[in-house]
């Protein structure tokens, strides 16, 4: 008899490996099968350091970078929200926050006469006369949104990103960032035990030969001659290419170094983001930079991503405004890849595809993609408050934009 599971899922990135953990969890029988001999896929974590210079054609590394045992590196490095009653000096937006803050769509009290269906993010700042910096600074890198496009939305979702940021550096005071010692490899693993710890199963090195479908419908994965029978299927995008499109281009840059980003005050972690009007860009740059304090490096090392959505024809131009701020860079490696999305919502087939991991070095739109599989998939909503508890974690300290 061939094995019966209710999900299926393709690939151990990092949103799969969330999922099939809570899908096990909530009593599934989930079935895990990645074509590569190690968990992580496109979000993995790299180790030994030899690996990742094998992986970019780089020779080395020299003596100087130690063991390379020490160092994992992660492709695409994600902060995760904690869950900012921070102490805002500047006046101006004082009211502003306080309205947000303390802001309840449920009650017309708190909106100020402001509809926030209607309303938009632009009236609100308008409302509470913010200049264009501090505009800036509170869609950018509180509201962390990566365009200005949401200033033209209704002000609802905004408002949702600052309270949840606000949330998020009032759990622990000093940062509303987490990222995991050792690095994201180790969530990949968390959220894999707690699937096998619920009876989920794990397949690695094995190639998947054939998607099976029945009257339209996903009925199984053919993998080394066997078919898995299952109602659902999750996947990532490169395994099911005919159901995905290339919606941009992304473009990372890892790059070892061996001292804090200057003017840092000497932060062993940090996240930059340098808004895309200052650089006269529709997207946003990330520079993302975690150290030794992580284990993910000898002492005295750091690795920073510096990465955006591509615009021109020369990407690595493009990011030359992040990687300036980086410099004395020992080593760097560039990626330039399609970022994905499903041609459709999955519903007809039971196939539903994760989109692509975006430029951002924070985890929110990820988490917009694990909630909207889930509610496609099981027609309920799913909370992903206090994901970085999970796994031990430790708080980078700084996050905000640049001038």
């Amino acid at each position: 008899n061939m094995p019966e599971y209710d999900v299926i899922v393709l690939g151990t990135g990092l949103k799969e490996c969330i999922l099939s953990g809570i899908l096990s969890a909530n009593g599934k029988r989930v079935l895990h099968i990645d074509r590569n001999p190690y968990y992580g896929g496109e979000s993995a974590s790299i180790s030994p350091l030899e690996e990742l210079y094998k992986k970019f054609n780089v020779p080395g590394p020299g003596k100087a970078m130690g063991q390379g045992r020490h160092w994992s590196v992660d492709l695409v490095p994600k902060f995760l929200l904690a869950n900012l009653m921070g102490r805002f000096d500047k006046r101006r937006f004082r009211k502003f926050l306080l309205f947000a803050l303390n802001f309840d769509e449920s009650d017309r009290r708190r909106h100020h006469e402001l509809d926030p269906q209607r309303r938009t993010a632009r009236d609100v700042f308008r409302h509470f006369d913010l200049g264009s910096e501090v505009v800036e600074f509170v869609g950018h890198a509180v509201a962390l949104h990566s365009s200005d496009e949401y200033l033209e939305q209704p002000f609802l979702q905004t408002m949702r990103r600052i309270q949840l940021y606000a949330e998020s550096q009032d759990r622990y005071g000093h940062s509303p960032y987490l990222y995991p010692l050792y690095g994201l490899g180790e969530l990949l693993q968390a959220f894999g035990r707690l699937s096998t710890d619920h009876g989920g199963g794990y397949l690695l090195n094995h190639p998947v030969e054939d998607i099976v479908m029945e009257s339209g419908k996903v009925a199984g994965v053919k993998s080394e001659g066997r078919v898995f029978r299952c109602k659902q299927l999750i996947c990532e995008p490169s395994y099911v290419p005919e159901r995905v499109r290339s919606a941009a281009r992304l473009i990372r840059v890892v790059c070892l170094l061996n001292h804090p980003i200057r003017d840092t005050e000497d932060a062993k972690s940090c996240y930059i983001i340098i808004p895309q009007t200052q650089l006269r860009r529709k997207s946003d740059i990330y520079i993302c930079m975690v150290s030794y304090a992580h284990n993910i490096a000898p002492e005295g090392k750091y690795v920073a991503v510096v990465s955006t959505t591509v615009e021109t024809s020369n990407p690595e131009r493009e990011v030359q405004p992040g990687l300036e701020l980086l410099e004395p860079i020992v080593q760097k490696f560039v990626s330039i890849t399609s970022f994905f999305v499903p041609l459709d919502d999955g519903r007809r087939s039971q196939i539903f595809v994760s989109r692509s991991y975006d430029a951002s070095a924070h985890f929110e739109t990820e988490c917009e993609d694990i909630r909207d599989m889930y509610r496609r998939m099981m027609g309920s909503e799913l909370s992903l408050r206090g994901l970085g508890e999970i796994y031990g974690c430790r708080t980078p300290p700084t996050g905000g934009t640049v001038n």
